[in-house]
């Protein structure tokens, strides 16, 4: 028997024996016969637990360590796959800066000039799509900069898809329009009497009109961001030029990644995905993943393809795959990029990597036999899509982040026969981290604080992964991620902001897991852990933090 129950049980028997004294009198005899009766029934009780304890002991035996061990392997499986991935990933960016392999080098690039005797004629026509749903904050600027592209105005058509439902912003992108209308500029509005599909039922709709006919390419921009006036004249050249090149892609650049500490986390995960996940994609197989922004599209391509679906939350990557699987060629330019706005409020970043976690993993989920029985790619390219773009960066990397650093590690202060190998917890975590932020060098110093956090995202990830796989009942769910525009400066707008409740502010999920961390910390602490409970107490305030809404603006 435990020996902490002991002085239970001894209290226990010296307070029946007093009330079996005070209710059948002080014969000692009775007493006596009445005491052997309890410790008979003591004896039987402590027997149970006996029982109880050893049970406990054999289904911790055969159940719940070969379970625990069997998830302690597949996540250093997983550690070791995301770590070779990474690994690939940037050999492929040091051999390609090495050997200068720079898109202009790669593909024929020539600039655009006007014909002699033909004039502006020589320009391809370009139509140029702004998609929006009721942005308030942000349309003029992103409206602004697309009419102020550097290209022949006979030659480009701006059409803004126009899905908004609130009629206040109907009618100040009416008379955005107009104002640029007036000024020359050939810029019209498409709206739509329902929201069947989304973004990808409004662009599907926008390319049927008889004026897009005669345009060759297309380029996208969403409502928050702001190509320079050169970008037309930096990628058109290339689907020019090189008639196996069906897409041309920008990076983003931020305008608010300074905002907050949240912004700047989001900057460099981001910036990792752009300038090595991206890179390396295009460097090595002329494929990667369109950013549904900021990129020039060739519309016969995206038709031989099929054109938009709304089959997932992910259409522009849904797109790319279908593209690349038909054989054509993607270029990424690095050196070329367009500011746009990262959400700043937690409420829309949670609902945004819901929806970038989700709509993956059930492309994955819908694409995988029609990637395998592919006749048009090598098989190469198909491993390559299959197993790195999809599994490794869409599927493992989540599930290894959440359930091994924030579920498996801390649930091992329970398991103390089962070793979970350094190098697992310690240098390859290190590394991968290391080859993020090199993408990052100016936030070197907020590693710490990425890595925590990226922890916490990861259950959101995980969860939208799950969703996707298992197309849950959130797997189509569409939340158009919020923007703020220069709305932060305005004191009203903080004021409303302010007006939230502390209720309204926690989220659950992260409080609970946070609890169960802190809890495991402590058993740690208690039972001679010395190191293990420093990460966990940390990863904890991190799920506290995000928890109780003290992050973002």
């Amino acid at each position: 028997m435990s020996p902490f129950l002991k002085p239970f049980l001894f209290l226990y028997d010296s307070t029946l024996s007093l009330l079996l004294l005070l209710f059948n009198g002080w014969s000692l005899e009775e007493a006596a016969a009445a005491h052997e009766r309890l410790q008979a029934d003591n004896n039987v009780a402590e027997s149970e637990w006996m029982q109880i304890q050893y049970l406990w002991r054999k289904t911790r035996s055969i159940v719940l360590l070969p379970i625990f061990k069997g998830l302690v392997i597949m996540c250093l499986v997983l550690s070791i796959i995301v770590f070779f991935e990474s690994f690939y990933m940037n050999i492929v960016i040091l051999f390609g800066k090495l050997l200068r392999r720079k898109p202009e080098k790669l593909y024929k690039w020539e600039a655009m000039q006007e014909d002699v005797e033909a004039g502006s004629e020589n320009y391809p026509m370009v139509l140029v799509q702004i998609p929006m749903y009721n942005e308030k904050e942000v349309f003029q600027i992103s409206i602004a900069a697309v009419c102020s592209l550097l290209w022949p105005s006979s030659r480009l058509v701006i059409q803004v898809v126009d899905d908004s439902t609130d009629p206040v912003v109907r009618e100040g992108v009416d008379i955005e329009i107009a104002k640029w209308q007036s000024q020359g500029i050939n810029i019209r509005c498409e709206r739509r009497d329902n929201r069947n599909g989304y973004k990808a039922g409004a662009m599907k709709e926008a390319l049927t009109h008889n004026y897009v006919k005669q345009c060759e390419f297309v380029a996208v921009f969403d409502a928050d961001f702001q190509p320079e006036p050169d970008y037309l004249a930096r990628t058109v050249p290339f689907l020019v030029h090189n008639p196996d090149v069906a897409l041309v892609q920008a990076r983003w650049i931020f305008v608010n990644a300074n905002k907050c500490l949240m912004t700047r986390m989001q900057e460099m995960s981001l910036n990792y995905h752009f300038k090595v996940e991206q890179e390396s994609g295009f460097t090595r197989h002329a494929f990667f993943g369109f950013n549904g922004t900021a990129g020039v599209w060739r519309i016969s391509a995206m038709d031989a393809a099929g054109g938009w679906k709304s089959r997932t939350t992910v259409e522009d990557m849904d797109l790319a795959v279908r593209v690349g699987l038909h054989g054509w060629k993607f270029v990424y330019l690095n050196d070329l990029t367009v500011r746009n706005e990262l959400p700043s409020k937690f409420k829309a970043y949670r609902f945004q990597q819901h929806r970038w976690s989700c709509g993956p993993a059930n492309l994955f989920r819908k694409m995988t036999m029609e990637i395998i029985y592919n006749k048009r790619v090598s098989i190469w390219k198909k491993f390559y899509v299959i197993y790195s773009f999809f599994f490794v960066r869409k599927v493992a990397v989540h599930f290894l982040t959440f359930f091994f650093y924030c579920i498996i590690v801390p649930t091992s202060v329970f398991f103390p026969e089962i070793h979970i190998p350094s190098w697992s917890t310690i240098y390859v975590p290190s590394m991968i981290t290391i080859f993020h932020t090199m993408a990052t060098p100016r936030s070197f110093y907020l590693v710490i604080i990425w890595i925590l956090f990226e922890n916490v995202m990861a259950m959101h990830r995980t969860k939208g992964t799950w969703i996707g796989l298992l197309e849950g009942g959130r797997v189509n769910e569409w939340v158009v991620t919020e923007k703020l525009g220069d709305a932060l400066k305005n004191k009203l707008l903080s004021k409303v902001v302010q007006k939230n409740s502390c209720y309204e502010r926690v989220n659950s999920k992260e409080v609970m897991v946070g609890i169960y961390i802190l809890g495991c910390a402590l058993y740690g602490v208690i039972n001679g852990h010395t190191w293990l409970h420093f990460y966990l107490f940390l990863q904890a305030t991190a799920f506290f933090v995000s928890g109780f809404g003290y992050i973002g603006t």
